[in-house]
């Protein structure tokens, strides 16, 4: 097994590590949460729909893979190089992420007797901000790697 040394990593691989690492993080937290007067709901990253559990994987699985090809470990050999993958896993990520966030419902209702509220929670927008903020850093990793996008061969 490889040793791993944290200062070993570029500034890049960092951030792209600890927004996975807060991706993680963020599936256990409310993204979805419901208040009715004295009465409160909330359903995790889990729960939240196919959209936001594969777009949280993806950006994890990204930050896992840049940690695990920089500490050394004895990784398969892909047709495409780690900016590609990495750009291609955070982007992914970030645009599912965004879309469960566009397509979940709120709203809220009040009157004299009650009100109602529903919408997104903290997890959602932890989650949202750091596919956004992976994404911008795989971008400028593929961009310094001087690798050549898939379909530009």
């Amino acid at each position: 097994m490889a040793a791993f040394d944290w200062k070993k990593l570029s500034t890049g691989d960092r951030v792209i590590s600890i927004t996975a690492l807060v991706a993680l993080i963020a599936l256990f937290l409310p993204w979805e949460t419901y208040h009715y007067d004295s009465f409160s709901a909330s359903r995790d990253g889990w729960g939240s729909g196919f959209l936001g559990v594969l777009g949280a994987l993806l950006v994890i699985v990204a930050g896992a893979y840049i940690v695990a090809l920089r500490s050394g470990s004895n990784m398969p050999k892909m047709s495409y190089g780690p900016g590609v993958i990495v750009l291609g896993a955070s982007v992914i990520g970030a645009v599912l992420i965004v879309l469960r966030w566009i397509t979940l419902p709120r709203g809220s209702y009040g009157n004299v007797v009650a009100t109602v509220s529903w919408g997104a929670g903290v997890g959602l927008y932890l989650a949202l901000i750091a596919a956004i903020v992976q994404a911008v850093y795989a971008v400028r990793m593929f961009q310094s790697s001087g690798e050549a996008l898939p379909w530009a061969k």
